[in-house]
């Protein structure tokens, strides 16, 4: 029998990019990921990173060909979210205005950026109103 309850935590995710060394520096260098491992293709190219999250990890894998970017509006995943205390949050829009980030929307709960290949990324400390 299987336990459903072990199907509630996220092993990792996966998102493809255009440019691997430029998300892998947006990820780490901006939201402060670390590099958990690295996996070469079968010529030795740089494939993927794995990037640590507190449970699972985000996996950056490049892209085969350029494509139709996917628009917010259309089925499917919308949005990754990273959790912020409240207290980070002014730190945070400092760090991205630093980095040249724009901060896209902003809730009462989440600052909204897009990674250099337009994931909307989110800065959440729900359910904490700034």
């Amino acid at each position: 029998m299987i336990d459903s309850g072990s199907m509630r935590a996220v092993h990792h995710l996966a998102i493809v990019v255009a440019d691997l060394e430029r998300a892998e520096r947006f990820w780490t260098s901006v939201l402060g990921l670390g590099v958990e491992r690295r996996w070469n293709d079968d010529h030795g190219r740089p494939r993927s990173v794995w990037l640590s999250l507190a449970t699972g990890f985000l996996a950056l894998e490049r892209a085969g060909a350029e494509g139709p970017r996917r628009p917010d509006d259309a089925p499917g995943l919308h949005c990754l979210s990273l959790a912020i205390s409240r207290e980070e949050r002014p730190a945070w829009e400092a760090r991205l205005a630093a980095a040249g980030v724009p901060i896209e929307r902003k809730s009462p709960y989440t600052l909204y950026v897009r990674d250099p290949d337009g994931t909307l990324v989110g800065l959440s400390h729900w359910p904490e109103p700034a």
